[in-house]
């Protein structure tokens, strides 16, 4: 029962990570980055300090106790990843939800969760014997799926490139390169936080010992995107549109920011908590998760029409994709399943 909650908590995230764009279809009068600064300003930077200091015992003494150089790492991946959030974000606007996570994910997938372990050592030892081997043909599937997703998205550009304005695979396509390579440091980030989880668990944390490092990769995330965003609102002279946007609906538009923040920050809670239940092979929780994003993303195209437009053997070539990432995730669950016999 612990396995299929650990899988049952990283679907949920995923399906909020995969939903988390989706309100900005509605932000009216405001720059791309008046949208995303105010929306990471909840993500990155709000709920993690709120949510840690309601779910953490004794906070205070955790941090007190935190190795220096276990934060520091933590944040300084955090900032990494932050780029590559700007840069998916952007490359969203170019070829859409679907290939936007096609592409970045599948890479970010196979960096984030077979690097941490190299870089370690334990590799091996983490893929030894039958569970191990299991673990490693649901990231190969899982990493297939995801290219059928790219192959399934690059025939949607054929089909879509003339009638969608502003669709552009020469543009999108070194942002989701960037955007797949320093997403995968997120994962690197709470590795590197994982000394403080451990405290924060002897101090009772339990489930939610994670939530402790994300004061430090978020806030390091924030960073970047800070400095980013400002630079484009001193460059444009936007900063005026957080007090006015030259229309009605203002407060919709911070609402849209508050609920995008926490659909993304919803992934990073509900990663926490399918992460400590997995056990031997808890370093398989990106792949699983980064898989199920793909699945709950391709999903939120369809919903969201972005895929009207295309033939017949597009949607064939999107549907054996989502074929193989669910067949990824049941093979990396029955390998986390034997290593826990």
């Amino acid at each position: 029962m612990q396995l299929l909650g650990g899988i049952f908590f990283h679907g949920v995230g995923a399906a909020s990570a995969s939903l988390c764009y989706t309100p900005e279809k509605k932000v009216k009068g405001w720059s791309w980055q008046t949208y995303w600064l105010a929306q990471a300003s909840v993500c990155w930077l709000l709920l993690p300090v709120l949510v840690a200091l309601l779910t953490i015992p004794s906070l205070g003494k955790v941090l007190a106790e935190a190795p220096g150089e276990a934060m520091r790492n933590s944040f300084l991946l955090g900032m990494a990843y932050g780029i590559g959030g700007t840069a998916f974000g952007m490359a969203i606007k170019h070829i859409g939800f679907s290939l936007t996570y096609a592409i970045s994910v599948g890479i970010s997938c196979v960096l984030g969760t077979l690097v941490p372990p190299m870089l370690a050592g334990t590799l091996g030892e983490a893929l030894s014997g039958t569970g191990g081997q299991w673990i490693l043909t649901g990231v190969i599937l899982g990493a297939a799926g995801i290219a059928f997703c790219g192959v399934a998205g690059r025939l949607k550009e054929k089909d879509v490139s003339q009638s969608r304005a502003g669709f552009s695979f020469k543009k999108g396509l070194p942002l989701c390169l960037l955007a797949g390579v320093l997403s995968a440091f997120y994962g690197f980030a709470i590795n590197a936080g994982k000394p403080i989880s451990d405290i924060a668990a002897n101090y009772g944390a339990g489930d939610f010992q994670v939530n402790v490092v994300y004061l430090f990769s978020n806030t390091g995330a924030f960073v970047t995107t800070l400095i980013y965003t400002l630079w484009l609102h001193l460059k444009n002279k936007t900063l005026s549109e957080y007090a006015s946007n030259g229309q009605r609906g203002l407060g919709i538009n911070y609402l849209m920011a508050l609920i995008t923040g926490m659909l993304w920050y919803g992934q990073f809670f509900f990663y926490g908590l399918g992460h400590v239940r997995l056990g031997k092979y808890e370093f398989s929780s990106w792949a699983i998760h980064m898989i199920m994003l793909v699945f709950f993303s391709s999903l939120v195209g369809i919903i969201l029409k972005e895929w009207k437009a295309t033939r017949a053997v597009t949607r064939r070539a999107l549907a054996f994709a989502l074929f193989i990432l669910l067949l990824a995730v049941l093979v990396l669950t029955y390998g986390n399943y034997l290593g826990g016999t």
